[in-house]
């Protein structure tokens, strides 16, 4: 499927309050900063604003526009469905290719600290040890 048919399929709208404003930048634009910063690992809207400063990566992916910070927020809160659903055709597009299988994975995201001292540990040695010790 093309990027326009698709952009046109998912409903992609930019907003335009009046003839005299500046035009919006365009959603295509828009969805590849946004999946750029995903794969890399930028979340907040702040630092892939900032990141056009750093990267000629995200330069020549916005054809040297650069959106404010409030436009990407912008952007992700307006199209949050149609966002999920590019996401949606993209592991549907690699089930299809048998990219991926269809499995599920869970993934625990807690921590716990180790607290190991020498003192609180046993070994089979320490045990017979301390069984010899008590006998």
């Amino acid at each position: 499927m093309q990027a326009g048919r698709l952009y046109r399929a998912l409903n992609f709208r930019g907003k335009y309050t009046q003839e005299a404003c500046r035009p919006n930048y365009h959603p295509s634009l828009l969805l590849a900063l946004y999946l750029y910063g995903y794969l890399n690992g930028i979340r907040s809207s702040r630092k892939m604003a900032q990141e056009y400063t750093r990267n000629i990566e995200v330069m020549w992916l916005c054809n040297n526009l650069r959106p404010k910070y409030h436009t990407i927020a912008d952007f992700r809160k307006r199209h949050a469905t149609q966002i999920r659903a590019v996401f949606l055709q993209f592991v549907a597009l690699m089930c299809q290719w048998k990219g991926v299988g269809k499995k599920n994975i869970a993934i625990d995201g807690t921590r716990f600290r180790a607290q190991n001292s020498r003192k609180a540990n046993y070994s089979e040695e320490k045990i017979r040890h301390q069984l010899a010790y008590i006998i």
